[in-house]
């Protein structure tokens, strides 16, 4: 674990700090209450003085995070553990056999708190094995209640450094949400100030000048690519990609891939989220659309992304010939089956419906619809129906 500067690590450290002098206190009090029953009583003090003194150096040192390295992790343990290995000269063994307690007591447990915040329990575990070990050979019988303190010092190293470590992973989730929380609202303003003005005028700019020669076409050719470049960025195509696990993958990015100049790309400005798995065959399948209008027509084709809550709706539609009704099952019947098994099979799979309008010399338009949460019953249209208000047409 990184010994970096987090904002939810700063209280863990001053909780340190607050409970390394609330357990030197401690110390004070005992050794003022047992200082004539000590074999040392002068060497008992200074001991204590040593241990107010590193209590504050420790205080200043990891404040500072760059201090809370392996230096003063160490020299940290080893003051403690020569403090400890002290306390039975200073002492003496017959008040220790008398009963009278150690100088550390709950003040060796200071390292064991420093190494798991800092590098979890592993660490955490490996500072209270050692000051535990250190305690016992201290002692000349090994009770219950000695052994009752090596546990409860494991037990601080375990629990606070998986605390510590819980706390750096919700901070680094915490910032890669507020960043993505801070590019999603960016990439909302630019799409906000680029649709209505920039990316009307280039599609304008291409329409009006794509049947033209020379400069004029080649400007309206150039103005195309510029309007599904500008729809890619707004859209956040680089910020997404395939997801192993079948998280939630943001549907514009995958689709962004297709725009171009004679593919139009609309999607809603927010992210359009699905379960990866769903995401990538809805996307293929309308690749496969797409490819079907660049083979049958002059390649031009819309496309509309609609999230309706709990079911997201691809649209694709062109300006070719159209075909009539039933031209579908013939194509099926010769063996091309590329929208049968491209597209409706990856919808039926995904409890998805096909819906495809079409009629000659008015062009096609299919409606992809995807449930958002998990397969529902199949609802597949086969039959076509009577062009409606956008029925663009392409072959099957």
């Amino acid at each position: 674990m990184s010994t970096s500067s987090g904002g939810f690590e700063v209280p863990l450290w001053r909780a340190i700090a607050v409970f390394r002098v609330a357990s030197l206190a401690y110390v004070c009090a005992l050794a003022l209450r047992d200082a004539d029953r000590y074999a040392h009583p002068f060497a008992a003090g200074g001991l204590v003085l040593l241990m107010a003194a590193w209590t504050g150096v420790t205080a200043v040192g990891y404040a500072d995070p760059a201090r809370r390295g392996w230096p003063l992790l160490l020299a940290d343990l080893g003051v403690v553990l020569g403090i400890m290995l002290a306390t039975p000269w200073a002492i003496g063994p017959a008040a220790l056999a008398a009963g009278v307690p150690t100088l550390a007591v709950a003040w060796l447990a200071g390292p064991v708190l420093a190494w798991a915040v800092s590098g979890g329990r592993r660490r955490g575990t490996v500072a209270a094995l050692v000051l535990g070990a250190a305690d016992l050979a201290t002692r000349e019988r090994i009770g219950e209640s000695s052994l009752t303190g090596v546990i409860l010092l494991l037990l601080a190293g375990v629990v606070v450094g998986h605390v510590a470590r819980l706390a750096v992973t919700v901070e680094q989730r915490l910032h890669r949400a507020v960043e993505l929380e801070a590019a999603t609202r960016e990439r909302e303003r630019l799409a906000r100030d680029i649709h209505d003005s920039v990316l009307q005028v280039l599609a304008l700019v291409q329409r009006r000048g794509a049947h033209l020669d020379g400069e004029a076409g080649e400007l309206a050719r150039l103005a195309g690519e510029q309007e599904a470049a500008l729809r890619a960025l707004i859209g956040g195509a680089a910020s997404t990609g395939s997801t192993a696990d079948g998280g939630p993958v943001d549907l514009r990015g995958l689709l962004g891939r297709y725009a171009s100049a004679t593919v139009s790309l609309s999607a809603p400005a927010t992210p359009v989220p699905l379960p990866g798995r769903v995401a990538h065959e809805l996307t293929a399948a309308t690749a496969a659309a797409l490819d079907n209008v660049a083979r049958h027509t002059d390649g031009r084709a819309w496309v509309l992304v609609e999230d309706e809550g709990q079911t997201v709706t691809v649209s694709i539609r062109d300006e070719g010939p159209g075909f009539a009704d039933g031209r579908l099952a013939e194509a099926a019947a010769e063996g091309r089956l590329g929208v049968a098994r491209s597209i409706r099979g990856r919808l039926a799979d995904l409890g998805g419906t096909v819906r495809i309008t079409s009629a000659p010399g008015v062009g096609t338009e299919l409606e992809l619809t995807v449930p958002r949460e998990g397969p529902v019953s199949v609802r597949s249209e086969p039959g076509l129906r009577a062009p409606q208000s956008r029925t663009e047409g392409s072959g099957p």
